[in-house]
């Protein structure tokens, strides 16, 4: 029997719970501060438990790290570390889908030294987009050819017909997360120049983005890009570029709520105030008529994304706010999680293209390669499933002895990415690919 820990019971848990408990010979203890959380994923399954587990309580953890043969950490980023940790000592394994941080990578020598590997970035993005590029990459370098370009992006959005918000977005992962992530600083190549966007002004580089198939979306820059030069194998690629989606609109009204200072994480006093006051107080303004106001501090339209997107969600009203302790980050996580949920039955999808320029001795073309996946109605998110079900199949390969790696990892080595874009494949989640050639 094969006992696997999985940390954190949030939104995209179930698939990867439901994965494990259908793999024989295997028991999955799932641990969560909301214990009912963890024990609506289990169900009535025998080979299954949920226990409550605060993870700051650091000798719970490390006894029940010690009973396992491997913990899944799906716990916020920050808590990696501490988790890894504990493996490292314990001499267990450990997976997780976030970013690998410079904490994480500092504990290689010591993961390596107790024999012990730490995968990360296993999920969607990160996952399966490197998983898929280095796949493309590596099959062009053993035919012979060089990437000299690489530009990917991808995106969780509403399906079409559930795309019934101003801000065409509704929230299958961490609100927090996905407003956090868009005050990441950037960096990318282009033409052979690197380009360097602070965060603040982040949405200010956007533009438009066209998937076969569902028409013209948003891209802008996801964080850091150039250190994939050399994890993908292409360090000398003349431009590199790795990007996020949505839908029109989203670019400029994030820009303006960070202009507005509805983004500040800073703790403020909320108590007593409505939308209406807060926002003018943001603005430094009397609020006695908060829509001008806003359109001649933030220098908006009466008719563009941003007013409208304002007004939707109400930061022009007298509703008080949702929350009275925290920041305004706080209020406007609460407010857009209130009004941006998928109503029971509703479709998410998730979309991810990547376009490589490749030469070849005499000539070059331009493979764009492409998953739209849809989320099941009544059923698991796309989200949930291609966050989840890469670190699942990640977990029973680990355990059957399939992978022989050590130390801090991301799967981009063949061992790894063949059998899981291959069972993923099985699972209805893959890529559609067309190649055009291109003037030599």
């Amino acid at each position: 029997m094969k006992k696997v820990l999985v940390l954190g019971a949030g939104l995209v848990t179930r698939p990867h719970v439901e994965y494990l408990l259908d793999v024989p010979d295997f028991y999955v203890t799932v641990a969560s501060r909301t214990v009912s959380k963890a024990q609506a994923l289990i169900g009535n399954r025998a080979n299954g438990t949920a226990v409550q587990l605060d993870v700051s309580d650091k000798a719970k953890l490390h006894e029940l790290v010690a009973h396992n043969d491997l913990a899944v950490s799906m716990l916020p980023y920050v808590y990696h570390p501490l988790v890894a940790e504990q493996c490292i000592e314990l001499k267990k394994d450990m997976v997780t889908t976030s970013y690998v941080s410079d904490a994480m990578q500092a504990l290689d020598g010591a993961a390596k030294e107790a024999n012990v590997l730490i995968l990360n970035e296993i999920g969607v993005d990160p996952g399966i987009d490197h998983m898929s590029a280095v796949q493309v990459i590596h099959r062009v370098q053993k035919s012979g050819g060089e990437v000299t370009g690489f530009t990917s992006y991808c995106g969780g959005l509403p399906a079409p017909e559930a795309n019934t918000n101003p801000l065409g977005y509704k929230f299958s992962w961490s609100p927090r997360g996905v407003l956090l992530a868009g005050k990441n600083a950037a960096r990318w190549r282009k033409d052979g120049e690197e380009i360097y966007i602070p965060g603040e002004e982040l949405f200010d580089n956007f533009w438009p983005v066209h998937i076969e198939g569902l028409g013209e979306l948003e891209g802008y820059p996801n964080r850091n890009s150039l250190p994939y030069m050399d994890i993908y194998g292409i360090p000398d690629a003349k431009t590199i570029f790795r990007g996020t989606l949505r839908n029109l609109g989203w670019c400029e009204t994030l820009r303006k709520l960070v202009d507005a200072g509805w983004m500040s994480d800073e703790a403020t006093d909320l108590s007593g105030l409505t939308f209406r006051q807060l926002t003018a107080k943001l603005l430094g303004t009397s609020g006695k008529d908060i829509r001008q106001e806003a359109m001649s501090r933030l220098d908006i339209a009466e008719d563009s994304y941003a007013f409208n997107n304002f007004d939707w969600l109400g930061l022009f009203s007298d509703e008080p706010l949702p929350v009275t302790e925290g920041s305004p980050l706080d209020a406007l996580v609460a407010n857009m999680l209130a009004k941006m949920q998928y109503s029971e039955g509703e479709r998410d999808l998730l979309v991810m293209q990547h376009e490589f320029i490749a030469a070849y001795p005499g000539r070059r073309e331009k493979i764009t390669s492409t998953m739209i996946d849809y989320g099941i109605p009544f059923g698991d998110t796309s989200m949930s499933r291609t966050v989840g079900l890469p670190a699942a199949i990640a977990v029973r390969m680990i355990l059957q002895g399939q992978v022989g790696l050590t130390g801090v990892h991301r799967p981009v080595m063949p061992e790894i990415y063949e059998p899981v874009m291959a069972e993923l494949k099985e699972l209805d989640i893959g890529f559609t690919e067309t190649v055009e050639p291109l003037a030599a």
